[in-house]
């Protein structure tokens, strides 16, 4: 597969792209791929035989069955991949180090809001590939019905929230005709998402835990967590439970994780 001479071209590491390179090892250790996901993931991009994985991280929901060129900016992120991955190229997806149409199929999960113009990154995504983009993301208005950011912590989900473009804009970047698909949370999410333990406050407590979630690593983000403390003392108390009553029955919650699919 054919790629560009410089990976690097003009756009720099800045500081949103670093966020990454804070994390550390403890990213990976919550951060796997949850086996619901993955297969939503890997039947949105059909028949695709080889794809682009651009922001890869890690390489949570990379298929391991298909030709991959993985595009990942943080050298942290790349020294952290798993043996059994293809290796990756160190790039940013507003200048893809690939030709165009060179592979059948673009992904990125997760990753459009770190990009530093995350516009381009999409344009990006639609020029290397043949027939479809499939993009994993979220949609911000929803972080009104979770009850983290809700009653806990409203002005870390504000922060976390603006990094994220609405989702009709991001509909309209990714092309004319695109399908969206809820990504629904399940309550035992095996990936360590902001929203994954929905069904499990105590988790969120735990500084293990908060290790592996980029949003609790946001500029100032760590003066925004007091409200954690009102959390422990509604687990301690039961408030927690009693608020929250209508979702401990449920197996699986949206909470506005949504995959853009758009045939080219």
């Amino acid at each position: 597969m054919e790629t560009m001479d410089n990976p690097f071209m003009s756009f720099g590491d800045d500081a949103e792209g670093n966020l990454y390179e804070q994390l550390g090892v403890g990213y990976t250790a919550a951060r796997r791929s949850d086996p619901r996901i993955v297969t939503q993931i890997h039947d949105a991009l059909g028949d695709a035989h080889s794809i682009a994985n651009v922001g890869a991280c890690s390489g949570a929901y990379e298929p391991c069955d298909r030709t991959v060129m993985t595009i990942e900016s943080s050298p942290r992120m790349i020294a952290q991949r798993p043996p059994e991955l293809a290796p990756a190229i160190r790039g940013h997806a507003e200048s893809l180090p690939l030709i165009s149409d060179s592979v059948d199929a673009a992904m990125a999960c997760l990753t459009l809001h770190h990009w530093t113009d995350w516009r381009i990154g999409v344009q990006e995504l639609r020029r290397v590939a043949r027939k479809r983009v499939v993009i994993f993301t979220y949609d911000p208005s929803y972080s009104k019905y979770f009850w983290l950011l809700r009653d806990y912590v409203p002005k870390l989900g504000q922060l976390e929230c603006g990094r994220f473009p609405g989702i009709d804009e991001q509909c309209a970047a990714t092309g004319e005709e695109v399908r969206v698909e809820p990504v629904l949370i399940p309550h035992d999410c095996a990936d360590g998402l902001l929203a994954s333990y929905w069904r499990r406050p105590s988790a969120y407590l735990d500084e293990r835990v908060r290790e592996g979630i980029p949003t609790f690593h946001l500029p100032d983000g760590e003066w925004l967590l007091d409200g954690l403390e009102g959390l422990a003392e509604d687990l301690r108390t039961g408030t927690w439970r009693d608020r929250n009553h209508d979702i401990l029955s449920c197996t699986e919650l949206d909470l506005g994780y949504r995959l853009l699919v758009c045939e080219l």
